[in-house]
């Protein structure tokens, strides 16, 4: 049994070079980039750990955007960019859900009624 090259793997996709692929990252990316300029600025009025919690998130969004531009453009193969899509996934959804919990008013044992 001959092995499949990664580079032909990949291509059987039909991403690479797909004009209008490409133009849905780059408006996301645009979007995406824009979210992150003001997450950047909230944070740097804040200072606080929510708001860096929440660029971190967005941040990984942008780069979710980066991957995808790099898939279509030919750069970022199949296999990688699969593995890039859902890390960052799991790092936005890990990081968002933190900063619910940790920084939700009150505490999860502390919904007993006084004594």
């Amino acid at each position: 049994m001959n092995p499949i090259p990664v580079t032909a793997a990949a291509g059987a996709w039909g991403v690479e070079g797909s004009l209008p692929l490409l133009a849905v990252v780059f408006v996301a990316g645009l979007g995406t980039g824009l979210l992150f300029l003001v997450s950047l600025v909230a944070y740097r009025r804040r200072r606080s750990a929510q708001y860096a919690l929440i660029s971190v998130a967005v941040g990984a969004l942008l780069a979710r955007s980066v991957v995808g531009a790099g898939t279509v453009l030919g750069v970022v193969p199949m296999p990688v960019h699969h593995f890039l899509e859902h890390s960052l996934d799991f790092l936005i959804a890990a990081v968002v859900l933190y900063a619910v919990y940790a920084y939700a008013p009150g505490s999860v044992g502390g919904d007993a009624p006084p004594e």
